[in-house]
């Protein structure tokens, strides 16, 4: 099986939206670059109870979360766990996002990988989730459940850059015509989050269903 294959058998064969193909909740805001960090270690749902907090008292842009002091963020993100390493995490990146680049939207056009690796607490997935779903950026994220997949169809890889450059090593030109995406940014958030409502459905654990297995075994 090659990655297209992989895409399409996700794509098709999941609970995705596919009038929503960018996936992740308010895809292209900075609540997308918050949401990365506090999904680190837990489940979306309590991921969205943090974010409903910094909501109710209008703290999701990058000027009012550079003010805030560090103890009031982390009661407010408490609900996705590990609230004071994450919240440390949040302070460091929004200080460097606003020295270097001073807007949200001069961060989207300008930051890159390298930069953000460079950030205390931000790692691979972290990293590919904020440029892909926050800035536009054509990055493949790499989850958990993409490497259950990957190891279920017998590939292991030595990095995390090794799996997402075989993920990302897909027919283009075909998937944008056959599917009508707007764009390579737009497939690589439909491939990822097809792989997250796939596995949702058929991984129990790390034990994979049987549907799930026979359609695997197809291609």
């Amino acid at each position: 099986m090659n990655s297209t294959e992989l895409f399409e058998i996700v794509y098709n064969n999941s609970n995705f939206d596919k009038t929503n193909p960018k996936w992740w909740p308010n895809y292209g805001t900075f609540e997308v670059v918050i949401g990365a960090i506090l999904t680190q270690n837990t489940k979306w749902d309590n991921v969205e109870l943090a974010l409903k907090n910094l909501k109710n008292y209008d703290l999701l842009n990058l000027e009012k979360l550079y003010e805030i002091d560090i103890e009031t963020l982390a009661n407010l993100i408490k609900p996705s766990g590990f609230y004071n390493i994450k919240a440390k995490r949040i302070k460091i990146l929004i200080k460097a996002m606003q020295d270097d680049f001073n807007s949200f939207e001069r961060f989207k056009e300008c930051a890159d990988r390298e930069w953000l690796l460079s950030q205390k607490g931000i790692g691979f997935e972290s990293c590919d989730a904020i440029l892909c779903y926050a800035c536009s950026k054509e990055e493949m994220v790499v989850d958990n459940y993409t490497l259950r997949i990957l190891n279920y169809l017998n590939y292991e890889f030595q990095s995390y850059d090794e799996a997402k450059e075989w993920l990302s090593y897909l027919d283009i030109d075909m998937l944008l015509q056959k599917y009508e995406f707007d764009s390579i940014n737009t497939i690589f958030c439909a491939y990822h989050g097809a792989i997250v409502e796939f596995s949702k459905v058929h991984f129990k654990g790390k034990l994979l269903s049987k549907e799930a297995k026979k359609l695997l075994e197809l291609s």
